[in-house]
């Protein structure tokens, strides 16, 4: 009898230490609650014990998270439109304020609604000080840089804290009058760089014409030149030529000259000439020569 007495209280005393018993792990924490309060909290990686039944543990991830939102629109100093995509990097930093931050549920999903208004908040500020050019080109981390302490500020309630926060994507809105701006910019823009192309194109045509009327007229000229020489040059061996057949049978030569005579004057088979029948030119025309 006293064996099993023994036996059920080794039994009891073994399931009240493993109820009493819990365990962190590396990258999270824990906060006992007692009878719905808080009592400890930031319990760091290790075996822990609570007391059973009366208290209970709530163990939460501390490694770096990523909140991602959807884009926002905002207004720029010109009042144009825009839409931002961001997305946030943070850890929890305060366990009983988190805690308390989530209404006692420590759902990561509601400590996210009550962050995300926060930043769009804190870069409205900023993005409504800067123009459309200075968030298209500038630098973006030097938009959020300034941020991040007045975030941490606001976010110090949440028991969070934000180490990063960076813009994604920044898009004009399709129903923006912005984007009809921007397309009519570019289109000028193409429009002037066609135009000072056609104007730089026709400029090199008409070079290219002037050049090539120049070395067309340097070619006729030196062709015409070079025809002149050889005309002259024929022309002055025809002459020596004539000269020496003149010189070795005259007669010969002054029958030739009056065949080709007779040749120009009737080539064309309907030349009249009236001369009297004794002229010279029909000399080789008689019956008696």
């Amino acid at each position: 009898m006293k064996t099993s007495l023994w036996v059920a209280l080794g039994v009891a005393v073994l399931l009240g230490l493993m109820g009493s018993a819990y365990v962190v792990r590396e990258g999270q924490s824990a906060l006992v609650i007692n009878l719905g309060r808080v009592v400890r909290s930031d319990i760091n990686p290790g075996l822990h014990f609570k007391v059973p039944l009366v208290e209970t543990v709530r163990v939460f991830d501390r490694r770096f998270q990523v909140l991602e939102t959807t884009p926002e629109r905002y207004l720029t100093s010109e009042r144009k439109d825009v839409s931002i995509d961001f997305f946030a990097v943070g850890y929890i930093s305060d366990l009983r304020a988190f805690y308390v931050a989530t209404n006692g549920t420590g759902d990561q999903r509601v400590a996210n609604d009550r962050l995300r208004p926060i930043i769009t908040d804190s870069l409205r500020n900023e993005i409504n000080s800067r123009t459309l050019q200075q968030l298209v080109s500038g630098d973006r981390n030097e938009i959020v840089a300034g941020q991040l302490e007045n975030i941490n500020k606001a976010t110090a309630t949440l028991g969070m804290h934000i180490t990063d926060l960076r813009l994604k994507q920044i898009d004009l809105p399709t129903d923006s009058q912005v984007i009809t701006d921007v397309y009519e910019r570019m289109r000028a823009q193409r429009k002037q760089v066609a135009s000072k192309l056609r104007a730089e194109g026709e400029e090199q045509a008409r070079t290219i014409r002037a050049e090539a009327d120049r070395d067309q007229t340097v070619l006729v000229a030196e062709a015409e030149r070079d025809a002149q020489e050889l005309k002259g040059q024929g022309d002055a061996q025809a002459a020596e030529i004539y000269a020496k057949a003149t010189a070795a049978d005259p007669a010969f030569y002054a029958f030739y000259r009056s065949l080709e005579a007779y040749r120009g004057s009737f080539a064309d088979g309907n030349g009249v000439i009236v001369l009297d029948q004794n002229d010279p030119f029909l000399q080789y025309l008689r019956n008696d020569r």
